[in-house]
């Protein structure tokens, strides 16, 4: 019987190798870089849990505020993820928020980049769809997206609360963000990874602080699983 093929989780201490040793990763490699960024959201679970207590007071609020999120490329995907959860549902069953992904308006995003600067992709439609207390959620495996840090700075001016998740620090979205989590890994895969974690984790969060005793919205079904 031949040997059974060398596991990465038989020593979980392997060694990441760098972006700039090499340009792809082998499967050992991949899940040793992701292991390590899991690491580092590990060490920020309290800022995750924050932030889903966070967005329950702002979307269960009396004002019912709304959640706004955005990101470039597979970050966008991650933004439109989001807003899904919560304007669908994450597990249990309960009412829809309002939550907005800026990068799905097609005909926004377009006509926003054919009449002004790149930088005002995000930050035009964060001051159109944004009132103070709403909250904004950016992506940004870099943390260096130029359209990224112009929202961000935008919502701050407006009164928005702007939640960051970003690769290493620092970097210039964390430091305009409200708060920021940041993924340390020098792989895109792997801090995008880590990304849909954190939100899923908020996500949980904000269940958590929504459906309490006593739940703070009328849930018609709870428990159901997708």
């Amino acid at each position: 019987m031949s040997a059974a093929p060398h596991s990465f989780f038989e020593n979980t201490a392997a060694e990441v190798p760098s972006p700039d040793a090499c340009t792809h990763l082998t499967g050992a490699d991949h899940l040793a870089s992701l292991s390590a960024a899991l690491r580092s959201l590990d060490a920020q679970l309290d800022v995750v849990d924050r932030w889903g207590r966070l967005l329950a007071d702002v979307l269960c609020g009396e004002g019912r505020g709304r959640l706004l999120a955005a990101g470039n490329g597979g970050s966008a995907a991650q933004a439109q993820h989001l807003t899904a959860e919560l304007v669908g549902r994450y597990r249990a069953d309960r009412p829809p928020f309002s939550a907005i992904c800026l990068t799905a308006e097609t005909s926004s995003l377009t006509a926003i980049a054919n009449d002004y600067p790149a930088d005002e992709l995000f930050a035009r439609q964060v001051e159109a769809h944004g009132r103070a207390g709403d909250l904004l959620v950016l992506m940004s495996t870099s943390g260096r997206s130029p359209n990224a840090v112009a929202a961000a700075r935008r919502a701050r001016e407006c009164g928005i609360t702007v939640l960051a998740m970003t690769g290493p620090a620092p970097n210039p979205l964390a430091a305009a963000a409200d708060e920021a989590i940041c993924v340390d890994s020098p792989w895109t895969a792997s801090v995008q990874e880590c990304h849909l974690v954190a939100l899923h984790l908020v996500c949980a969060a904000f269940d958590a602080a929504v459906l309490a005793e006593p739940a703070r919205v009328p849930v018609s079904r709870l428990g159901v699983a997708r």
